[in-house]
């Protein structure tokens, strides 16, 4: 990390990624170019998301939409109608029924030999800012069901099928950004240094490509408000060399869709293209294999920067070998987080670090108390386990609310994005996999300039040779017991 550079706003490396090599850069627009107010943005999606199912017959008078609820990186579970938190390897460490957490108990005995593997249909991962908004109409209609409010033979996967269709269709009717367009202020968290960034990487001879799922319509008239006020012509399409709009992401990166040109920008009128992109023209559709082939490049010396775990990052590292860099703003507020919390983070952790120390010597007495059995009394000089256990009883005292305010930072309900207790959270494990760097907001590029070499930070293994202050282990969230 640059000594120079605000943590929040640092740019972070899985792999080390030289900028300097990297001569073509492609943006997703929605929540990487432009910021939106999530709670305002995702609102709206609710509000006409409610509308649809409404007109289909289902109760929706009294849903209420709260983003704070709710966490980027949780897993639907389709066949039990839960939403679940779980660690890297896919075990699951929270969960809730509808609306309702479920307890230690209920979480033990529900999930008992199950991992979540995200390549089975039981699980939907929420893997987008897009993903609030369905998240809490989801559960708010898992908890109608089990009421009998809505009825008819409904399992829990054909209810979220009905939910994640509304939000499609609030999506692709044009109301949604047809009142987004109306009143971009409200809706949109502008960075004036995005735009110079740009024309920094321009300066420094990058090809700059926009490839977007949004329509024509919608991309030119926030482009517009977002950058042209930035750019020296006064015309955000200055700024890049092509500009694909309905790419129809993941399938651009991975198929070879038919391609279209924009020849009539005012009406949107399309005319058939074949071959590579041209320099300065707008473009419906088409593939990667086209943006390759306009510009003589391939592999890493393409970084593509978005904010959807899976159209973005996952599908562009799996199928193309592109570099990636993955736009997650809930960055900022995680990392602030973790360092108002840096004290009190040191000391939980030399707790912990006494509380191994007094395990170790409970586990050694019980050991020494089987080799020498005898009328129960202790040998002269040795620790009593009773003396032991209340030690750790009293340890585990002071350990619990600090391991309790760790296990709430970023969302009181869910906890970090990028952890799950003491492990790395399943998203982070897809992060980790796919992203070459992340950052918060496309600006941070700008911050560490288009010759940056981000390189990565050496990684930790369970046998490293560590100091006390960074033993890597929180309390476990329920009491523990020191059987005799």
């Amino acid at each position: 990390m640059s000594s120079a550079v605000d943590p929040e706003r640092d740019v972070y490396a899985n792999r080390t990624l030289n900028l300097r090599s990297v001569r073509a850069i492609g943006y997703d627009m929605d929540y990487t170019l432009i910021h939106y107010r999530t709670d305002e943005w995702e609102h709206a999606a609710f509000r006409h998301a409610c509308r649809v199912l409404a007109s289909g017959g289902f109760p929706v008078d009294d849903l209420v939409f709260d983003p704070d609820l709710y966490l980027q990186g949780l897993v639907i579970d389709l066949e039990l109608g839960n939403l679940v938190k779980a660690t890297r390897f896919g075990y699951v460490i929270q969960a809730q029924h509808g609306t309702r957490q479920l307890s230690f108990d209920e979480l033990r005995t529900t999930y008992a030999g199950v991992t979540v593997d995200l390549a089975e249909p039981r699980f939907r991962f929420m893997n987008t800012l897009f993903s609030i908004s369905e998240a809490a109409l989801y559960a708010q209609q898992v908890d109608r069901l089990d009421a009998g409010v809505i009825t008819g033979p409904l399992g829990y996967d054909e209810l979220y099928r009905i939910v994640s269709g509304a939000l499609d269709e609030s999506h692709t009717t044009g109301a949604l950004k047809a009142e987004i367009v109306a009143d971009p202020d409200r809706f949109c968290d502008l960075d004036p240094d995005t735009a110079q960034t740009l024309i920094d990487q321009r300066l420094a001879g990058k090809r700059l490509l926009l490839i977007t799922n949004s329509e024509w319509s919608y991309t030119s008239s926030m482009m517009s408000y977002a950058f042209d006020r930035h750019v020296p012509s006064g015309n955000w399409r200055d700024l890049f060399d092509i500009v694909v709009v309905s790419a129809a992401k993941p399938r651009f990166f991975s198929e070879n869709e038919p391609a279209f040109q924009v020849v009539d920008t005012e009406r949107g009128l399309l005319t058939p293209h074949r071959g590579p992109f041209r320099t300065g023209e707008i473009y419906h559709g088409g593939g990667a294999h086209h943006v390759e082939q306009s510009l003589g490049l391939t592999g890493d010396e393409i970084l593509y920067v978005g904010d959807h775990l899976f159209g973005d990052v996952h599908v562009t590292k799996s199928a193309l070998r592109w570099r990636t860099a993955l736009i997650m703003p809930e960055l900022e507020a995680e990392v602030a987080a973790a360092a108002r919390f840096a004290a009190d983070e040191s000391e939980l952790r030399r707790l912990m670090a006494e509380k191994v120390e007094l395990e170790d010597r409970l586990a050694q007495a019980r050991l020494s108390r089987l080799r020498t059995p005898g009328d129960g009394s202790e040998p002269a000089g040795r620790e009593t386990l009773d003396a032991l256990r209340e030690a750790l009883r009293q340890l585990d005292d002071r350990i619990a609310p600090l391991a309790r305010a760790a296990g709430e930072l970023g969302s009181a309900t869910w906890g970090p994005l990028m952890r799950a207790g003491n492990d790395k959270s399943l998203f982070a494990r897809q992060v980790e996999k796919y992203a070459d760097v992340y950052t918060s907001r496309v600006a941070n590029l700008g911050r560490r300039t288009p010759y940056a070499f981000l390189r990565a930070a050496r990684t930790s293994l369970p046998h490293d040779v560590v100091p006390i202050e960074r033993a890597p282990e929180h309390a476990p969230e329920h009491p523990v017991e020191y059987p005799a």
